[in-house]
């Protein structure tokens, strides 16, 4: 694989004379919106076996906010929520310098893990007729072989989305062909692949009865139509304000968020949960679920500290999941979704990159149900002929 790592690469941001530049949100550290830099950095040049992408779209998600606040860090023990305004965990993660999936965050860097883009140059050993193609690009990479979980993601381990150009491994650009807008497949990668993964990996099938909490956001409103697809009956959990939207995407059954859940359900009467906000409702979790059920998480925003009998978990042969290094079928598989019609884009609003702090706010605030999306200025004279010297 031609991806590097960043981590001591850090004057890659200099503009020097002769350098040809795009606009970029550059994360100069662990802290608050004042460490994103909306900028001029040089434009990427694809190396061999990497494709340069112009981005047209770039969805907006929690493990940005999460990354650039050191939320992953052993240190924090509260909600993504709270940690913005918590001086202290923050900095102690801050000092830790684990904040980030990989342990170390490689600031300064840019982040965006969702891209929708176009290819517009290739490296050597490429294919060049690949140019032109409108592509989603996996945001996670196994990046040993499919036999190890060993991962790396754009946005967290190298340069992400966030900008007016990215370059990737050929391999981790996939080519769609819909009749979705830019922003629509904006939305995909990042949410929609997890949210596969997690249904891939609990091996929800017809006739089951699923469990989704959080089912508002970008990966909940992504599994509730996954699990759907497969043919399963879908309880949803959401903000009061939200549950109809849940209704017309497909839930069967939506209950009001901090809802008694084993009064509202039953005990044993789940087959698979997805979680992604952990907190104080993981412990009601365990009791729904009936004997041989399986529990998917790849998040927990409510807090990641939680409680769990462990009778209940052993008693009933349940099996938990950890989602975070996706398998091989999962990005093909949403592709193939799209293009065949069998999922839709759930696009909350758009904002341009420049507009990222209020973008970033706006997400916080939870009040809008799918994805966020960000949209990088146009191409520039200067980038076209940048781009066609590429190609001599």
């Amino acid at each position: 694989m031609s991806i590097t790592s960043l981590l001591g690469d850090k004057q890659r941001f200099d503009v020097k004379p002769d350098d040809t530049t795009m606009k970029a949100v550059v994360t100069m550290a662990n802290g608050g919106y004042e460490q994103l830099n909306y900028t001029d950095v040089p434009m990427p040049k694809p190396l061999a076996g990497e494709v340069l992408v112009q981005v047209l779209a770039a969805g907006v998600n929690n493990t940005e906010i999460n990354t650039r606040l050191g939320w992953y860090s052993s240190k924090v023990t509260q909600g993504t929520d709270a940690l913005d305004a918590n001086d202290e965990e923050k900095s102690s993660a801050a000092e830790e310098l684990d904040g980030g999936w990989n342990e170390q965050t490689p600031f300064p860097f840019i982040q965006g893990t969702d891209c929708c883009g176009r290819i517009v140059a290739v490296g050597e050993g490429v294919d060049p007729t690949r140019i032109g193609e409108r592509i989603l690009i996996r945001s996670c990479i196994r990046k040993d072989s499919w036999d190890s979980l060993e991962n790396i993601w754009m946005a967290s381990d190298f340069d992400g989305a966030f900008a007016q150009y990215v370059k990737i491994t050929a391999s981790e650009a996939f080519a769609v062909e819909c009749d979705w807008s830019d922003a629509e497949l904006g939305t995909i990668p990042c949410a929609y692949g997890t949210a596969e993964n997690m249904v891939h990996r609990a091996g929800v099938s017809k006739g089951e009865h699923v469990l989704v909490t959080g089912a508002s956001g970008g990966v909940g409103s992504a599994v509730v139509q996954l699990a759907k697809r497969r043919g399963a009956t879908v309880t949803a959990v959401v903000g009061k304000n939200k549950m109809d939207v849940l209704k017309e995407i497909g839930a069967d059954r939506v209950i009001e968020r901090n809802s008694d859940l084993v009064e509202v359900l039953g005990e044993k009467s789940v087959d698979v949960v997805v979680d992604n906000v952990a907190g104080e409702g993981f412990t009601q979790m365990s009791v729904v679920m009936k004997r041989g059920g399986r529990y998917a998480s790849s998040g927990a925003i409510a807090g990641p500290i939680v409680t769990l009998d462990m009778r209940n978990f052993y008693l009933k042969d349940l099996t938990f999941i950890g989602c975070t290094a996706w398998d091989e079928p999962v990005f093909p598989n949403l592709i193939s979704y799209i293009e065949r019609g069998e999922i839709k884009p759930m696009l909350a609003r758009t904002y341009p990159l420049e507009d990222i702090v209020t973008a970033q706010k706006d997400f916080s605030e939870k009040k809008h149900v799918g994805k966020i999306v960000l949209l990088p200025p146009k191409q520039t004279s200067p980038q076209q002929d940048f781009i066609d010297s590429l190609k001599q």
